[in-house]
């Protein structure tokens, strides 16, 4: 029976095999009920009924399986449909489908279940088969008619439906096979840790069964190890439970026998144990090459080679429909079906060409990323949204992760570049990155006060006194040998008083570390007056503002009015009916010059002040937020007066500025729009954007350094991971709750 809790909750349920059972539909549903909970509960749920194998068959299911049936009992579907029907919680019915799953010929006992059923229907299509016969096409056009959408896995799944099945496009969703969000890493130090130093590594994991091939993969060993002795084979997994209830471990032992007869018993290694997903990500980073040998040419699907591309490593795989749909040449190889020789060539390709195996390693990584769990998440949840009225996701706030900003840090400051998410220190560091990673780390030691953040904080005062000059100015960048330029920049020192405005009023830091950053700040206001950049003024007036809060000081409350007037009279040099603005052109931060002005408002009360922030961030938004989404100013090009803006190469400085502004307006105004507003620009890192990807990556709490047309820079370096943290980090103020419009 399905229990009922209660009556305000939204559910997704989703009609599949489920863990503890041993199956590869089960793992899927699992990792997509939990990446969807993640981003979405509480407003949705994820909810599963678990088919098991016979009736009488029992396992220990977690809290979200709110029940489960025998699937070879016909008689349960209707039954099951029937309390679904009764429950106004589940809104709408997803059901992962995989024909050996469901009783009956090609899964027929699930028809009388389509029949019954009123809710909102969706079918994840895990096998399309080509050229039906009688009966497969029947079930299938049936499943076609009664679902709302049908989900398919790659182009040739979804060509077939239509062409094989007549089930038009319109029905037909393309949303790719999930895959672990995980960190590049190169094979080393994963090798090292299960003690394959030293090895080149090749593996193949999942339910073991006749149908991936392996002892094809196994008899190609024999010129791979003649080339290079060091080679490991490792087959992971357990076998398949179908499989082992109908032949037990013949297959297995055949290849343990095939093994021997070539004398390769150094080079393969069996594991015999269903994997947790940390194990299979774990062994994946340690191979150089995947192998999949899988001998059905109709795989229309394959998560193992999924799993191995989106852990970043070169496959070679038969020419399964799936296998050609996602394998080129930049990130594997194809070989022929059950064709040793084949596969012995293309491993000795790879392995010999050790330049071109690890551009295929990153090739692999980077063009899966839309295919993670988050993503993938995302795209079921505009599925369902089309289908039936759910709650936004959009107050739905990650957990605060300093994690990206403390590998970036050593003892001298913040680095400025990552290469994915690991630091390179060759670039070296900057003001602007210490200056923001100083505000996080203060606003963070404010809500928790832990060590690690204060000895972050520590550093980062230190490195803005060793760029601190004698005159009071800051330098801009340090290289990696310590060794500070001689320039200047007005956003530099705009972006340094900002911070040490931030710090030296923070009641939470300690008095030592305060009175630094207090210090710091006199020494750097004497050459404020002279700024006349835009940004440069509205960092500046920002870190005034903050110390004026807690140190009033008439000569600095005199130095933000004069920095207000410059702004309000660029402003009314610049604006005319159709452009609110205080430049002729649009670039980075830009919300900050109008959130400056509303700062001086609270701080003066001059309306002046407060009529130029409404006009120009009411234009700002308009431009920027879209019906869907909000779509920051691209870089490639940005937004000049009389011409077309740029949407591209998007940069999450923009964002994060947009959502501290927004936050700023509404508590200087009230006005509850403006809340709402930093709410939708914020979910711009989570998967609002026009790729539909996360910008964010929540496994080690950086962010992607920007959005082009077609794709994610990957890297997660100081700025874009330090602004993500500045925007999540502004809705802790007092007030600003997921429950607020």
């Amino acid at each position: 029976m399905i229990s009922r809790i209660g009556h305000d909750h939204q559910y997704i349920l989703y009609l599949s095999t489920f863990p503890p059972r041993e199956c590869g539909i089960a793992t899927f549903t699992q990792d997509l009920a939990t990446a969807f909970d993640r981003r979405f509960n509480p407003a949705v749920k994820a909810r599963v009924f678990a088919l098991n194998e016979e009736q009488t068959t029992l396992y220990n299911y977690a809290p979200r399986v709110m029940g489960a049936i025998g699937a070879k009992n016909i008689e349960n579907y209707v039954a099951l449909a029937e309390q679904i029907n009764a429950d106004e919680r589940i809104r709408v019915v997803n059901i992962q489908h995989e024909f050996g799953i469901f009783g009956g010929e090609w899964g027929s006992y699930l028809i009388p279940f389509l029949q019954v059923i009123k809710k909102p229907l969706v079918v994840t299509f895990h096998s399309i088969l080509p050229k039906p016969d009688d009966n497969l096409r029947h079930t299938v056009c049936l499943i076609g008619d009664k679902a709302q959408r049908l989900i398919v896995m790659n182009q040739r799944s979804g060509a077939i439906l239509t062409a094989d099945y007549g089930i038009p496009q319109e029905k037909i969703a393309l949303i790719p096979h999930g895959i672990p969000q995980t960190t590049f890493e190169v094979t080393k130090s994963a090798k090292e840790a299960l003690g394959l130093k030293g090895n080149l590594v090749l593996s193949t994991f999942g339910l073991i069964s006749r149908d991936k091939g392996i002892e094809y993969a196994i008899r190609a060993l024999t010129p791979v190890v003649k080339k290079f002795p060091n080679v490991r084979y490792l087959v992971l997994g357990a076998t398949h439970p179908v499989v082992r209830r109908s032949d037990g471990e013949a297959y297995r032992n055949f290849l343990y026998h095939e093994t021997q007869r070539l004398n390769l018993g150094g080079h393969v290694q069996f594991y015999d144990k269903y994997l947790t997903i940390d194990e299979i990500i774990s062994y994946l980073k340690a191979s150089d090459i995947y192998i999949s040998t899988a001998v059905n040419p109709r795989q229309s699907v394959s998560g193992t080679l999924s799993y191995a591309l989106g852990c970043g490593r070169a496959a070679v795989s038969t020419p399964t429909e799936y296998a050609r749909h996602i394998i080129d040449d930049k990130n594997g190889v194809l070989v022929k079906f059950r064709n040793s020789k084949t596969v012995s060539d293309a491993v000795i390709e790879l392995l010999s060409d050790e330049k071109r195996l690890h551009a295929m390693h990153r090739h692999a990584y980077e063009t899966t990323r839309r295919m993670t769990w988050p993503n993938v998440a995302g795209e079921y949840f505009r599925v369902y949204r089309d289908l039936t009225p759910l709650r936004t996701e959009e107050k739905k706030l990650p957990d605060i992760k300093l994690e990206q900003m403390m590998r970036l840090t050593d003892k001298f400051g913040v680095l400025h570049h990552a290469r994915y998410a690991k630091p390179e220190k060759r670039f070296g560091y900057s003001l602007d990155d210490n200056a923001r990673a100083l505000i996080v780390a203060t606003r963070s030691y404010t809500l928790e006060p832990r060590p690690e953040t204060l000895s972050a904080i520590k550093t980062y005062l230190s490195f803005i006194r060793f760029v601190q000059r004698p005159d009071g100015r800051f330098s801009r960048i340090v290289t990696s040998q310590k060794e500070p330029d001689n320039a200047f920049d007005e956003d530099v020192q705009g972006r340094g008083i900002w911070a040490l405005g931030v710090a030296a009023s923070a009641d939470a830091i300690p008095p030592k570390e305060a009175d630094g950053a207090r210090e710091m700040f006199q020494r750097a206001i004497p050459d404020l007056s002279g700024l006349s950049a835009p940004r440069a003024m509205a960092f500046a007036m920002t870190g005034l503002y903050h110390y004026l809060r807690r140190y009033p000081d008439n000569k600095i409350h005199a130095l933000l009015t004069r920095l207000a007037d410059r702004q309000l009279e660029l402003y009314k040099k610049t604006a005319s009916p159709d452009w609110h603005w205080f430049e002729d052109c649009l670039t980075y931060s830009n919300s900050k010059l109008s959130e400056a002005l509303f700062l001086a408002y609270d701080l003066t009360k001059k309306p002046a002040y407060l009529d130029a922030a409404e006009k120009t961030l009411a234009f700002l938004s308009r431009v920027t937020f879209e019906p869907k989404h909000y779509s920051p100013i691209g870089q490639n090009g940005w937004y000049f007066r009389y011409k077309k803006r740029a949407y591209f190469d998007q940069q999450p400085e923009d964002t994060a500025s947009m959502v501290e502004t927004k936050i700023a307006a509404w508590r200087v105004t009230g006005k509850k729009q403006h809340l709402a507003d930093a709410f939708t620009a914020f979910q711009w890192f989570l998967g609002k954007n026009h790729l539909k990807q996360m910008v964010y990556d929540e496994v080690t709490g950086g962010c992607h350094d920007g959005l082009d047309r077609y794709a994610m820079n990957l890297n997660q370096g100081a700025e874009s991971t330090l602004s993500y943290l500045l925007a999540r980090l502004a809705f802790e103020q007092p007030g600003v709750t997921p429950t607020a419009p």
